[in-house]
């Protein structure tokens, strides 16, 4: 098998839960999603056969895998790359939009799934497929999203629900983001919302 692998690099996860864990970033090509605000380089990808893919994350030393793109569920094959990378004792986890997976029991080789549902594409998540669960849920703030928050945290279990703030050609919306952040503890039930900030941005690494 050869998968799109746009970069592989080691740094510290700077959002949600994990920030501050030193990880390697294993960063595949495609997504099935169109986001004006997407900032990867998701679209330039090298073709990459699992051996080379081990070698290049075994190069760091970190036995902390983060699978991100693009958007990696969409990827077939995706299964038997990362039992490789179990067999190796890797604790793994994935960042996904979440609207569909491509192989069927993929979901239970990870150790954490960020899912990072989009607003601008709400009607996709009431379908069939889209996931339903998830260790954390991040909600960029790409407009107003007060009613898709409500409706997405009801439709989608998570064990933490973020908000993070847009970025739009290097400002960050957060004075909108708190605000929000705001409205919607004061009326929570049960799960009370947290905030994500793109810290690797704010101290300089990737």
């Amino acid at each position: 098998m050869k998968y799109p692998v746009a970069e592989i690099f080691c740094s510290l996860q700077g959002e949600g839960f994990n920030t501050g864990r030193e990880v390697v970033f294993l960063r595949l090509g495609g997504c099935n999603l169109a986001c004006p605000w997407c900032d990867t380089q998701h679209s330039d990808f090298t073709m990459m056969d699992t051996a080379s893919i081990l070698e290049a994350v075994q190069r760091f030393g970190v036995n902390s895998l983060i699978v991100t793109g693009g958007e990696p569920l969409i990827i077939q094959g995706l299964k038997d790359l990362l039992q490789c990378f179990k067999q190796q004792g890797y604790w793994i986890a994935v960042e996904t939009n979440g609207v569909s997976v491509a192989d069927d029991g993929v979901l239970e080789l990870f150790d954490y799934i960020a899912l990072s549902p989009k607003a601008s594409h709400a009607e996709l998540y009431a379908k069939e497929g889209a996931l339903r669960a998830a260790d954390e849920l991040r909600v960029v703030v790409d407009g107003d999203v007060r009613d898709f928050c409500d409706w997405i945290r009801g439709l989608i279990k998570a064990r933490r629900y973020y908000l993070s703030p847009c970025e739009r050609e290097g400002v960050m919306n957060l004075k909108q983001t708190i605000t929000l952040l705001g409205q919607l503890n004061q009326s929570a039930c049960g799960k009370e919302w947290l905030l994500s900030l793109q810290t690797h941005k704010l101290c300089g690494i990737r």
